[in-house]
């Protein structure tokens, strides 16, 4: 049976799950979906088409699936996603999406310190940390396992990718590539994240073949165009460069190097 303090406001419409536990003056709208196991504290405000998928623990004076911080956004139906197992902390803010087709989504075991705000139409992955007041603008998207360091803002439309790791108090305006590190304000790649790599159990085979991608990409003084074509040509095409490849020729703000 639900635990539902009795001073929460829990629409009637609200699909809540036998098993979760709602706290003091929390708000739960009408079109909220709250799934098994879920722990919502005091203060917390769903709003809108908001999914919070099981096992999720939401921290004091949360707010999600509020309406877009977009001024062209007309009310139209959005929703916002979170996935299983994800903990999000005190104040953290996470906005519906512009439009149904594309949910703002927070994959499943991530962690959303305190302070971190998500704006519309973002797309976080799995297993993905911001830290402390990390700050999406609209359309980010931040692939598997990366780690964004506190005090951080992201600029729209800047794609992160997998295994990144984005040291604190860093202003990122361009995309940042899957396996490497870097902070600072503006933005430099420093390195590979070979530390995550490392903890991650990537083979020493593998880190090799990405040290070498590396050096080529970012120390060869070749512009993007004649690095990819070195690499597809000197680098061996395992899973992970094949992916690095595709994340580069897709992007459109460029690559932070």
């Amino acid at each position: 049976m639900s635990k539902i303090h009795e001073t929460a406001i829990v629409d009637k419409n609200a699909q809540i799950n036998s098993d979760v536990e709602i706290g003091p003056y929390s708000i739960i709208g009408p079109k909220a979906k709250i799934g098994k196991g879920v722990k919502i504290y005091s203060n917390v405000v769903i709003n809108g088409l908001a999914t919070i998928k099981d096992n999720c623990e939401i921290f004091h004076s949360a707010v999600i699936g509020t309406v877009p911080q977009d001024l062209k956004y007309r009310g139209e139906d959005s929703e916002v996603i979170i996935g299983k197992n994800t903990t999000i902390r005190e104040f953290v803010t996470v906005n519906l999406s512009t439009s149904i087709d594309n949910p703002t989504r927070v994959g499943d075991n991530c962690l959303l310190m305190t302070y971190v705000h998500i704006a519309h139409d973002c797309n976080l992955g799995n297993n993905v940390i911001l830290a402390n007041a990390v700050n999406l603008a609209g359309h980010v998207t931040i692939e598997d396992n990366a780690i964004i360091g506190g005090l951080t803002p992201i600029h729209q439309f800047v794609h992160i990718g997998t295994f990144a790791f984005v040291g604190g108090l860093s202003r990122v305006s361009k995309d940042v590539a899957p396996y490497t590190r870097g902070a600072s304000v503006p933005y430099k790649t420093s390195g590979l994240n070979s530390i995550g790599l490392r903890r991650n159990n990537f083979k020493k085979e593998t880190r090799r073949t990405l040290k070498h991608l590396y050096k080529i990409f970012y120390t060869s003084n070749l512009n993007t165009s004649q690095a990819l074509k070195k690499i597809k040509q000197e680098v061996e095409m395992i899973e992970e460069v094949e992916h690095f490849i595709k994340f580069v020729e897709s992007s459109e703000r460029g690559i932070a190097k």
